[in-house]
């Protein structure tokens, strides 16, 4: 009876409807197949799961040695059990043959499969080559050996080194934790958040987008209130003045600068030939009319590498009976139809871009010196108060859509983020005006005296804010923290419309193919009611944690 209190009311609800949850996908095959598609389940992915097991409960002992060892949690017993734990690991890791079956898997899909030779090539679920698996395995036996042997000196410097010596047991036990904390947390990070779970991809998928898009808008949201928190000086919008002319003058440096003329050449009886770096406001205009003397039907167009190329493209007749190039590139006897000079898209693009974040300064400065604040918290608002207006897809969409190929054109394609990394932008970025408004009413609500109070001992604006503030802070923001991680763990559902393959893509994904109705849908929100009745049960408890007012 005791254990039933302390469940929540609605997981009791769950927990009454366990038996025919279990009862549903065990009789009904429909069921079972759409949670395996859902879950992510490969074929074959079953022996993958005693490797992931070693590594996980190894680095996971590792870091619970340091938890049970610190004054405030000293629970001796079970950082002893820990490290037991943690060697035992270690040791059935050094054998290879439980791990390696993992380690293959997730060298396997970290790699490209059409132009990697470390994979089988058309081969589901991917599979490393014979020579490929025994380079992995020679290597796993060098890593999974040093592995052991740092975690052995770790334990001993940090649970029996230096006793003889107080004060040498200080610094042999930082050194034990430096070692331990930056070996078993890297391979659990790296376990947990990028290798790839074959026995759960989906799964994987959906909880890796949610932590890390929650921890990015928390960072972000702390950003957002820390500009707020920023005082408006006369130094300040000096400064930004400054900052506004220097971007004004860069744009009109950019914009100022030499055109480049550009003829339409030929007749419009067929396609009209384009070559590389043409600026797009140029093949818009000849595409869509805009032009004097232009067709009312839309032009079809065909790209070329350079001039030569579109020029022989002309004269063999290959339905191309135009060209829009530099002047200089025209032969003489071609028939003009248009001429006009521009800027090149890189110039226009830099200027335009310059004149626009000089108008932004330029009117937070102005709103700054009108209501005497920072520059930058007149944005942090402004920014706030925006985001919130967005619906969530339409940001999902924008950032990973137009905003990545926008980033990628201006960078020549050196930056051009995965699909998985656009949406987690996205969705952090979403929650980030939310999450800043939590922290600002958490902040608020700390009494003016205790700030004052702690100005008064010496202590500065940020260790007032590290000591004083954000701890109480904290406590009053549980609950509302714990909604937004429950809400972005579902709303990582919208990632489906980039292609993610968490579990709402797989859901489609297993519809379309199946034609099932009902058991694909059923499962995908059977499951989200798991995951988000445990997170919400995670949050509980650590309210109970901080819950202070019951102690």
């Amino acid at each position: 009876m005791s254990f039933l209190t302390r469940v929540r009311p609605s997981n009791l609800i769950i927990l009454t409807a366990l038996p025919f949850i279990v009862y549903l996908f065990a009789a009904s095959s429909a069921y079972q197949r759409s949670l395996r598609a859902i879950l992510g389940i490969e074929n074959g992915s079953a022996a993958f799961v005693p490797g992931f097991l070693v590594l996980a409960t190894g680095f996971a002992a590792g870091i619970a040695v340091l938890t049970f060892s610190r004054k405030k949690a000293y629970r001796p017993r079970l950082a002893r059990a820990a490290a037991f734990l943690n060697l035992v690991a270690a040791a059935v890791a050094m054998s290879g043959a439980v791990v390696h079956p993992f380690i293959a898997s997730v060298i396997a899909n970290a790699v490209d499969p059409f132009t990697s030779t470390l994979v089988v090539k058309g081969v589901t679920p991917r599979q490393l080559t014979p020579a490929a698996d025994l380079m992995v395995g020679n290597a796993e036996a060098v890593l999974y050996s040093a592995y052991f042997v740092t975690t052995v000196i770790g334990l001993f410097l940090f649970l029996w080194g230096g006793r003889g010596s107080e004060a040498g047991e200080g610094g042999f036990r930082r050194a034990g934790r430096l070692i331990l904390g930056l070996v078993n947390g890297a391979g659990l990070i790296f376990v947990l958040f990028f290798a790839h779970i074959a026995f759960a991809a989906g799964v994987a998928t959906t909880i890796r987008a949610a932590v890390a898009a929650y921890i990015l808008a928390a960072v972000l949201g702390l950003a957002w209130v820390g500009l707020l928190q920023l005082h408006y000086t006369r130094r300040t919008s000096l400064i930004f003045t400054t900052a506004t002319l220097a971007l004004a003058l860069a744009a009109a440096f950019f914009l100022s600068r030499p055109r480049d003329s550009y003829v339409l050449a030929g007749s419009l009886t067929g396609k009209v030939a384009v070559i590389s770096n043409t600026p797009a406001a140029l093949i818009g205009a000849v595409r869509y009319g805009q032009y004097p003397g232009a067709p009312a039907a839309e032009t079809p167009l065909r790209t070329f590498l350079g001039p030569l190329e579109a020029i022989a493209a002309v004269k063999k007749n290959e339905d191309v009976s135009a060209a829009l190039m530099p002047a200089a590139a025209v032969p003489g006897t071609w028939p003009i139809l248009w001429q006009v000079e521009t800027l090149n898209d890189r110039d226009r693009t830099a200027g335009i871009t310059l004149a626009v974040v000089a108008i932004i300064v330029g009117l937070l400065t102005f709103g700054g010196f009108l209501h005497r604040r920072h520059p930058l918290a007149i944005g942090s608002e402004f920014v706030v108060d925006t985001i919130r207006g967005i619906p969530m897809l339409v940001i999902v969409l924008y950032v990973g859509l137009p905003l990545s190929g926008a980033l990628k054109d201006a960078s020549g394609g050196l930056v051009d983020p995965p699909n998985i990394i656009r949406g987690i932008v996205a969705m952090a970025l979403a929650y980030s005006a939310y999450l800043a408004e939590i922290f600002r009413s958490g902040i608020n609500a700390i009494p003016a005296g205790q700030i004052e109070a702690a100005r008064s001992i010496g202590l500065n604006r940020l260790q007032t804010a590290r000591l004083v503030v954000l701890p109480q802070a904290f406590r009053i923001i549980i609950p509302p923290l714990g909604n937004e991680l429950i809400a972005i763990l579902k709303d990582t559902s919208l990632l489906s419309i980039l292609s993610i393959r968490d579990i709402t893509q797989r859901m489609r994904e297993f519809q379309s193919a199946s034609f099932l109705p009902f058991a694909p849908y059923n499962s995908a929100a059977i499951f989200y009611i798991f995951l988000t009745l445990a997170a919400a049960s995670i949050v509980n408890m650590i309210e109970r944690k901080y819950d202070i007012k019951h102690r």
